[in-house]
């Protein structure tokens, strides 16, 4: 053996261990419990940048939970996300961080600066408003506002970006830059908060270079991350459908038009659009969600009212599937000496995640979580308003799960959606360490 071969050795040794525990750390964190500290190789390890943001989110978490279970408790809907917002100031004001609170209502930016701020800049995003639905889970601190539920994981998203928020205010002698956090409301309800932030002029004075944001996701095991470059969730548009007939006694049908009928066969015939006029290989989804004839058992009505929606990943196509949609309708509809009038509600672009930045954050993402607990994501048919902010600045959209391990999966927009509060670490830490990758030098 050479000299210095045993001080060589030691090296490795400590080099291994340090990773054998970093490794545990990781693990540890993924399963929603703390790692033990005080010894001497957990000193050792938390030098490591990534071992400072677990230890970070530890401080943090417990409030972070408490400030979930808050806005839980406190679900409001689209456009009246009043107290909500001001939940989120009030934590802002506590770390000391100057924001705008007058943008679209009741959305809020603002931002955390590193060193030489004006250098870079990466935007953090998180919707705020909850769903119409009455709560039906037990939860000791289940919504208190009668038929409004956090029911789509938004509680989850606030919390956390509030969490990193203080992580990175921490940390910010870590990153070259500065960290853009954007509360947007009304991610529920067309046009969307996105597209009205935008309008309203967020992006005007500090335009970011890239953008990030998660969803909750129950399918998912908590702590497992999926992601996906290029086309990821659907554009979404609602169709607004009235067939117009002529109503009567249900004993005299020949002295009537009848709209139910001329109705249903509309229904059938729309159905060709995905079947017939779609290519195969282009994800296309229309339903109908509501069909409302007021007639009764003897009273053919005069109108017939529909509510659809049409899903898809190509803008080219889904002009086309809007013509589809009047055409077929309105010549249905005339084959029963009916008419249709037909208003399509322009709604949200499909999500693009921009391949180069997308794939730099899954080999981040592949550095932080421990081996298995990140997949590929898959196209999906929901739709998200993200999609506006994603047009404007290269962007990266990815799902974390939510699933507590022995228990039924419920899932999103239903009266019996909880996550485990432990996504918090997971999302926390992530977010966290991808924008210090993002921002270094």
């Amino acid at each position: 053996m050479g000299p210095g071969f045993e001080s060589l050795q030691g090296h490795f040794f400590f080099a291994i261990l340090a990773q054998l525990v970093e490794q545990r750390i990781r693990n540890a964190w993924v399963c929603g419990s703390s790692p033990q500290s005080g010894s001497l190789f957990m000193c050792y390890v938390q030098m490591d940048k990534k071992n400072t943001i677990l230890s970070l989110v530890d401080k943090y978490f417990e409030r972070q939970v408490e400030i979930r279970r808050l806005l839980h408790q406190n679900p409001e809907l689209s456009k009246k996300e009043k107290e909500t917002s001001a939940l989120i100031c009030k934590e802002l004001d506590a770390i000391g961080l100057k924001y705008n609170n007058d943008i679209y209502g009741y959305g809020i930016y603002g931002f955390v600066d590193g060193k030489e701020p004006e250098s870079n800049c990466i935007a953090l995003r998180a919707d705020m408003d909850a769903l119409p639905i009455e709560e039906k889970t037990n939860l000791p601190f289940s919504s208190r506002n009668k038929g409004v539920m956090h029911a789509c994981g938004h509680d989850i998203h606030m919390s956390s970006l509030l969490g990193v928020i203080k992580i990175l205010n921490e940390m910010r002698d870590e990153f070259y830059g500065r960290v853009m956090f954007v509360f947007q409301p009304s991610e529920e309800e067309y046009p969307g908060g996105a597209i009205s932030m935008l309008k309203a002029g967020i992006f005007n004075q500090v335009k970011p270079s890239a953008m990030l944001a998660f969803h909750c996701t129950p399918e998912l095991e908590c702590g497992v991350v999926a992601m996906k470059e290029g086309k990821l969730m659907a554009s979404t548009d609602e169709i607004y459908i009235t067939i117009k007939g002529k109503g009567g006694h249900g004993a005299t049908p020949h002295l009537d038009i009848d709209p139910v009928v001329a109705a249903c066969h509309v229904v059938t015939a729309l159905q060709t659009i995905v079947s017939r006029s779609a290519n195969p290989t282009m994800p296309t989804t229309f339903s109908v969600g509501r069909f409302i004839a007021e007639g009764r058992t003897n009273i053919i009505p005069s109108e017939v009212k529909m509510e659809c929606i049409i899903r898809t990943f190509d803008e080219d196509w889904r002009k086309e599937c809007h013509r589809l949609i009047k055409q077929i309708s309105e010549n249905t509809a005339k084959a029963f000496g009916a008419e249709a009038d037909v208003f399509v509600d322009h709604g949200y672009p499909f999500v693009y995640n921009n391949p180069e930045l997308t794939r730099k954050i899954i080999s981040w993402s592949e550095e932080f979580l421990p081996k298995g607990h990140l997949q590929d994501a898959g196209m999906r048919m929901t739709a998200e308003d993200f999609s506006y902010f994603a047009q404007q600045v290269p962007s990266c959209y990815f799902r974390i799960g939510t699933h507590k391990e022995g228990e039924p999966i419920a899932n999103l927009h239903t009266a019996y959606f909880n996550a485990d509060e432990n996504v918090l670490k997971t999302s926390m830490a992530l977010e966290t360490y991808l924008v210090l990758k993002y921002l270094q030098r």
